[in-house]
């Protein structure tokens, strides 16, 4: 037996909020490690060490798991607006259907 489309959107919205926090909290930490790099560095002026951290495979690393942690949330985003659809047309099929049978004679 099918879920009803609510459940399928309330499991498709739960799903989009996680992986939207998780793409939030790398990007949003993306500062926050770029400090903690810096200060690792030691005394280096902020445009030098910056340079050097952008420059390492760590930093490539982290941009990368930025990058697919928010395809993942477009994903589940999209995964819903395809269920909204379905809500819709489905909405729209059963509006229809009442309209043929008021009209039938």
């Amino acid at each position: 037996m099918d879920k009803p489309l609510s459940e399928v959107f309330a499991e498709a919205a739960q799903a989009w909020v996680e992986a939207e926090a998780a793409a939030q909290i790398l990007d949003d930490t993306k500062t926050l490690i770029m400090a903690q790099k810096q200060t690792a560095l030691g005394d280096l002026p902020v445009n030098r060490a910056e340079q050097q951290i952008k420059a390492s495979a760590d930093w490539y690393e982290h941009i990368e798991k930025i990058v697919e942690a928010r395809k993942v949330a477009n994903y589940a985003k999209m995964d819903l607006e395809i269920i909204r659809m379905r809500f819709n047309e489905q909405s729209s099929r059963e509006a229809n259907a009442r309209l043929e049978l008021k009209m039938a004679p």
